[in-house]
């Protein structure tokens, strides 16, 4: 009987503790199911930080149902093109303030995540990408008065994109494309710019009409001068007999025609025929009666 009552007990204590263990082993699985569950999925990546050795640099989990011990954390990133829009003031050369909106598209990059992860950290737009591109615009800005930045943006832009681009590639993050949304100058100053901007333009249209004008006066001289050559050369190798030969030519042209006249050789100015039309001296004749 006391060996049957002595099993009977040690059952009941070995149900006991096995019964707090399960207890015990779903309390941590509840508490820690986020760290022993871990999905990652489309469009990210996983870096594991290993409790006793550090983050995994050469390790991406890539898409996919991990399961994990509790003791390591696996951070998530997202891999996809990303935008922030931020705002902020800026200083011009001249101390002016100039407001500007941007819109930043980037990415981590995917070969390095482990890296950014161990050096910069999940929070890196906050921390790196913002704060650089910030700077980048906030020196290049300072660098032009109000009216080269107005005339001049698209070059001063391309700049900072570049810049901007090379100084995240260094911190393992890939500048997609830098958009300037809005530069809003100052009002007095934008007008005034436009202004000078309107009249420069006035005086390059007064300029082309100038030089129009010129050119115009260059070919109507040359033209000229082309005209009194012909007249030279005209005057000088014309003789007074090719001038009577052309006259009895159109003569000869005139008396072909089917009105009536009178030719008369040789009684003209020069020898030149008269032609005298016999139905204009008949008209004329009868006006005088």
């Amino acid at each position: 009987m006391e060996k049957t009552v002595k099993k009977k007990s040690y059952f009941k204590s070995f149900m006991t503790y096995l019964t707090i263990f399960i207890l015990l082993f779903c309390f941590i699985v509840m508490l820690f199911w986020n760290r022993i569950f871990v999905t990652v999925y489309a469009g990210e990546a996983g870096v594991l930080f290993k409790r006793w050795t550090g983050t995994e640099l050469n390790h991406i989990y890539k898409e996919g149902f991990y399961i994990l011990p509790p003791w390591h954390i696996m951070n998530i990133y997202n891999t996809r093109i990303q935008e922030k829009k931020h705002e902020f003031n800026v200083l011009s050369k001249q101390g002016l303030t100039i407001s500007i909106k941007i819109s930043i598209r980037f990415k981590p990059d995917y070969t390095m995540l482990g890296v950014l992860h161990q050096q910069v950290g999940p929070n890196y737009v906050n921390s790196v990408v913002i704060p650089e591109i910030e700077s980048i615009i906030r020196k290049y800005f300072g660098q032009f008065t109000d009216e080269e930045l107005y005339t001049s943006k698209k070059a001063i832009l391309k700049k900072i994109f570049n810049e901007s681009k090379d100084q995240l590639d260094s911190k393992f993050i890939i500048l997609d494309e830098l958009i300037v949304r809005n530069i809003k100058f100052p009002e007095l100053v934008e007008k005034a710019i436009e202004r000078k901007i309107d009249q420069f333009h006035q005086f390059k249209e007064y300029e082309y009409r100038v030089q129009k004008e010129e050119l115009e006066a260059k070919r109507k001289k040359i033209e000229a001068l082309g005209i009194q050559t012909y007249k030279d050369i005209i005057s000088k190798n014309i003789s007074k007999e090719y001038l009577q030969y052309k006259g009895i030519e159109a003569t000869v042209e005139l008396s072909k025609s089917s009105n009536s006249k009178i030719i008369v050789i040789g009684s003209g100015e020069g020898g030149l025929p008269i032609i005298l039309n016999s139905e204009e001296q008949k008209s004329n004749q009868n006006n005088v009666k």
